[in-house]
């Protein structure tokens, strides 16, 4: 039967193009890079957090540097009215003495305080670079899949185009009733509906078929056929 030799050539083209096409799909839905932009997100996101944390520490530094200028002047300003000789009165000399050693605890506090929120600062602002580096390399990943994938669908696409072609020109030479029984099987066989037998094993289902049967297919006009998935064989 006309072209029942080129089944092997056609099935190796639907082939490369279900696969083609299959990747193509995969690539299109966006599965091969959704990891990668979760991951990406998930970087950025957490480095924005730490980013918010530093601004609330570095503006609670900036309201206990000030707390604690204020409260050194303040105490300085009283110490000095304490020695300049104005008051005279003990009662007032004992109640600015008692003000200036509340100032001065007072600044201590917040100069405490200060360190804390400095240390806390300096702990944020290295956990920043550890987190913009992820960030950074999470996102480059990502844009370079993007690109990676651009340039594989162009690809896929050219292949694709290709296959069909050359699928098209080899059509003409297959016999009509190969075609139709092949496009039928092609479905119900997971698009592989022609296998080669060698050495007696059919390669669609890889069982071996018996010599008597292998002798009878020789001597059978037109389709040859698996006795065990049922798809056309080609004898190599």
């Amino acid at each position: 039967m006309r072209g029942e030799d080129k089944l092997l050539e056609l099935q190796n083209l639907d082939i490369a193009i279900d696969r083609a096409g299959a990747r193509r799909r995969e690539i299109e839905s966006g599965e091969a890079v959704r990891d990668l932009r979760s991951a990406a997100d998930e970087a950025e996101r957490r480095l924005g957090e730490l980013r918010l944390r530093l601004g609330e520490e570095s503006r609670e530094q900036a309201r206990l540097e000030h707390e604690a200028d204020s409260l050194g002047q303040k105490a300085a300003a009283e110490e000095r009215r304490l020695y300049d000789g104005s008051i005279a009165n003990a009662k007032e000399l004992e109640a600015l003495q008692h003000e200036v050693a509340n100032l001065k605890t007072r600044r201590s506090a917040s100069e405490d305080l200060l360190l804390e929120a400095m240390e806390r600062i300096e702990e944020l602002e290295a956990q920043a670079v550890t987190l913009e580096a992820e960030a950074t390399t999470a996102r480059e990943e990502l844009d370079a899949a993007l690109g990676g994938a651009a340039g594989e669908l162009d690809r896929l696409t050219a292949e694709i185009a290709s296959a069909l072609a050359s699928r098209e020109a080899l059509l003409p030479e297959i016999d009509d009733e190969v075609l139709a029984l092949y496009d039928e099987l092609r479905p119900q066989k997971k698009g592989v509906a022609a296998a080669a037998l060698v050495d007696g094993v059919c390669q669609g289902c890889h069982e071996k078929l018996s010599a008597l049967e292998i002798d009878r297919l020789k001597h059978t006009d037109g389709m040859k056929r698996c006795e065990y998935c049922r798809r056309i064989l080609v004898f190599g």
